[in-house]
């Protein structure tokens, strides 16, 4: 199985987004002592190079009291650039990213530019072509159908998206919508073999059920 789960909570809206929220942080936790608690155990960890994919996993790692597990770090899992795109697109981003109206305009304008970059008409300075993007995701997932027994990869909703649209032929928008819906720390799963992978689950959050946890779930 390969399990692909999405950074816990980032600190949208700062000055430095690529790094946990406490939040962020207890979500990642919790995660990792659910898996140790359904002894969930992963024979291949991969991760994304940014800060917050490394810091979901230690955090997962250490719920899991695994601290110490050889890690591959791959560059094909990381993020967009989202302001990038925005600013590619032409448009003004919102401000007041703290407000709901603030909030909805700056996904708005997200989901035009993605469209844009998916579709080739755009190319956000410092960020690479989409079909560039795309590839190295396929490259992961070519890698992991070489693999034997579990594998768990840390990343972005952003990769995420972009691997159930490959594996389920997607078309641009039905990938954008996935990528807005897919929660932090959320996991998504995938069965593999060596010739394919088929979609198991999407966007579940078992180590939060209950009320307790009620406050936990994010987006952002």
């Amino acid at each position: 199985m390969l399990t692909l789960v999405r950074h816990g909570q980032a600190s949208f809206g700062s000055e430095d987004y690529d790094r946990l929220s406490d939040l962020g942080q207890r979500q990642c936790l919790r995660l990792g002592e659910y898996f140790r608690h359904k002894e969930r155990r992963f024979d291949t960890l991969m991760r994304g190079a940014l800060r917050r994919h490394e810091q979901s996993l230690q955090a997962l790692l250490d719920g899991l009291q695994q601290p110490d597990a050889a890690v591959e770090v791959l560059p094909g899992l990381d993020e967009y650039d989202g302001d990038a795109l925005i600013r590619a697109l032409g448009a003004q981003a919102p401000q007041a990213l703290d407000t709901a109206e603030g909030y909805r305009g700056h996904f708005r304008l997200l989901r035009q530019a993605l469209a844009a970059w998916m579709e080739g008409r755009i190319e956000p300075e410092g960020m690479p072509r989409y079909a560039d993007f795309a590839a190295g995701i396929a490259q992961v997932l070519e890698r992991v159908r070489g693999l034997q027994g579990e594998v768990l990869v840390v990343s972005s909703g952003g990769p995420i998206a972009t691997a159930i649209g490959q594996v389920l032929a997607m078309p641009v928008q039905g990938t954008i919508e996935l990528n807005m819906r897919i929660r932090n720390s959320a996991l998504t799963e995938f069965a593999f073999n060596p010739r394919r992978h088929a979609l198991h689950s999407f966007n579940r959050l078992p180590h939060l059920e209950g009320d307790e946890y009620a406050g936990w779930i994010t987006y952002a």
